[in-house]
């Protein structure tokens, strides 16, 4: 399994972050030790003292493929849910001023929380509302609608690098209005009505 993840996919959130709104998808990645493998809570890590919340709509690639035509890549996944891409900030931010990679800061464990997946069945995944809340107050609030590349361009400009595999994951970008996390939080992710995730932070 991959966990395959897209930078600055809303144009809000790249600008909310003092990024420019990218002309191709970012990709980064995360190790398979990033997933979180505990459904309700989440340890604050002794490394960093600035952990984000980032809130993504997750595609789960059903069918192997690679170099994958846009117009076909409808086919290669049929599922879906709601992701937590978290990010230790104050690492990410050493990092780049030290023009080194940031992985730390992305792929470290437990880094990477999904909901259940749910089948796409006859949803559009190009209009799909999701939001994140702490504490019950909304935080974060998106439409795929507003995703600068779809889910079919994703797969497609993923898969001339990179096989994709069944069971594969891509975490689609996240909305503006990310930010920290602090011990004592409730996060509960929802696509629609429906709760994808409630996660505690401990």
């Amino acid at each position: 399994m991959k966990i395959f993840c897209i930078g600055r996919n809303y144009v809000n959130h790249a600008k909310e972050l003092n990024n420019t709104v990218p002309s191709e998808p970012v990709i980064f990645m995360k190790p398979i030790t990033a997933l979180h493998p505990i459904r309700n809570y989440f340890y604050y890590p002794e490394f960093s003292k600035d952990i984000h919340y980032e809130t993504e709509l997750v595609i789960q690639i059903s069918q192997h493929g690679r170099s994958i035509k846009e117009k076909f890549a409808h086919k290669y996944f049929n599922e879906f849910t709601l992701g937590l891409d978290l990010t230790a900030r104050d690492l990410q931010q050493k990092q780049k001023s030290k023009g080194l990679p940031w992985e730390i800061a992305k792929g470290f464990d437990f880094s990477a929380h999904l909901g259940d997946f749910i089948p796409l069945d006859n949803q559009d995944i190009n209009n799909i509302d999701f939001e994140l809340k702490i504490n019950d107050k909304q935080v974060q609030k998106g439409n795929t609608k507003e995703m600068v590349f779809n889910c079919n361009q994703l797969i497609a400009h993923i898969s001339k690098y990179f096989t994709l595999n069944k069971g594969d994951v891509i975490f689609t970008g996240t909305p503006a209005g990310v930010g920290p996390i602090n011990k004592g939080d409730c996060l509960e992710g929802y696509i629609g009505k429906n709760k994808m995730f409630t996660l505690d932070i401990k």
